[in-house]
């Protein structure tokens, strides 16, 4: 029997576009996590009137820096990036391409100040997660793209990413890649140290026999977010997730971290702790695993969702007012909107991408691939997936102060 629409507007809309072919259900799963996990900050500090942007020297410089998370580009592995590495042979474009992004937060200290003063960060696009793309649109820090250099963007962007409250036409930030947050683990580990064959529930990761074996990815709307939802909250409802079941949800944690169940919490570089062993399971991103298992040489971890729901964002391109190389970044931004390319890049990466005609791409040349839920997912994959839910400027600062207190202590 045919499934229902779900209850929530935003992921009825995107059902029924996906059930029309409008947009895959990939982009449809991106585009629920871009639309609604954008943050409105204008509460917290006006967007600057004073910022211009650089002078763009792309036409006499064919240089580009790229500031991106570890384990999201193809050939990582063996540092060969096959994509990146063609657009460099097509454009005549020196790419240096830097795994700067550990964490939104650690990376954002790192830039604030000259992005705040409109001068060079030292990178001229990034892909920051869309509730730190939205601080920084608000704040005005960011060069408005030129579409007529990103034919392709305009092309096959999903339609379920335009209308955002924040920037509708998509011309400050480009959806990169879609993100799921659910439970990394080590199989054969998990399995010796618990005799079962996988992971279910987040229970199973407070499990006595992994005591000290956890880590937490360091991003508050994922590990709080999936903390939440195994405790019945709806993380995209004000009325559900209040400051108190937040507050809740960071104590457990805090308390999982004291009694030594938790190994640590660390940002992207978590995998570290994966591949030595130090950890058999985490609270992290669903495409990780796949370049983990490639760097080990095996298929060692998997990735669960959890009974309870997985969390759901994404990562955009931004350009900053310091950039000197806007239309070289425009170039870069074109060429991952080729449907060829972002294909290539999904198969790697296996996250979800924003680029329509991805998925056909792929058929061509891994179907099996091509039809993995966790890349395309099915509707009723898409109806346990949630946004953690805007916040408004003071929610903002008090979470992340509760977060960041126990950060500092774990």
């Amino acid at each position: 029997m045919k499934r229902g629409l779900p209850e929530d507007p935003m992921m009825r809309q995107l059902v029924q576009m996906a059930r029309q072919k409008m947009i895959s259900r990939r982009a449809a799963l991106l585009g629920l996590g871009g639309t609604a996990a954008a943050l409105s900050l204008a509460s917290c500090a006006p967007a600057s009137s004073t910022l211009t942007p650089a002078e763009d020297l792309s036409d006499s410089e064919k240089v580009l820096v790229w500031h991106n998370w570890p384990l999201y580009m193809d050939g990582e592995d063996d540092g060969s990036y096959p994509t990146l590495n063609r657009f460099m042979d097509q454009t005549g474009i020196t790419v240096e391409y830097m795994m700067e992004i550990d964490d939104n937060d650690t990376w954002y200290a790192k830039v604030k100040d000259q992005l705040a003063l409109g001068a060079d960060p030292g990178f001229d696009v990034a892909c920051p997660t869309n509730w730190l793309v939205n601080r920084m649109i608000a704040l005005g820090y960011l060069q408005t793209m030129d579409n007529a250099n990103m034919p392709n963007k305009v092309a096959n962007l999903a339609p379920a990413y335009l209308g955002d409250e924040n920037d509708p036409d998509r011309v400050l930030s480009v959806p990169y890649q879609g993100i799921i947050g659910g439970i990394v683990y080590n199989k054969k580990m998990y399995k010796e140290a618990t005799g079962k064959d996988a992971p279910t529930t987040l229970d199973d990761v407070w499990a006595p026999e992994l005591k000290g074996r956890v880590g937490l990815i360091s991003e508050m709307r994922d590990s709080v977010g999936l903390t939440l939802l195994s405790q019945g909250v709806d993380i995209k409802d004000p009325a559900s997730l209040t400051e108190d079941a937040f507050n809740a949800a960071v104590d457990f944690i805090a308390a999982q971290v004291s009694s030594g169940q938790i190994f640590n919490i660390k940002g992207n570089s978590y995998g570290e702790d994966l591949a030595n062993g130090n950890i058999i399971v985490a609270l992290a991103w669903s495409g990780d695993t796949t370049i983990l298992n490639y760097e080990v040489g095996e298929d060692r971890f998997g990735f669960v969702v959890p009974e309870t729901g997985s969390t759901i964002s994404s990562d955009s391109f931004v350009i900053p007012m310091g950039s000197q190389h806007k239309k070289n970044a425009e170039a870069l931004i074109n060429y991952y909107y080729d449907p060829v390319n972002a294909a290539e890049l999904a198969a790697y990466v296996n996250y979800v991408t924003p680029v329509v005609g991805a998925k056909e791409e792929m058929m061509k040349t891994d179907p099996a691939l091509a039809e993995n839920p966790l890349i395309f997912p099915s509707e009723e994959f898409l109806s346990n997936v949630h946004a953690f839910r805007p916040l408004t400027g003071q929610e903002e600062q008090r979470f992340a102060t509760k977060w960041q207190n126990l950060l500092l202590g774990a």
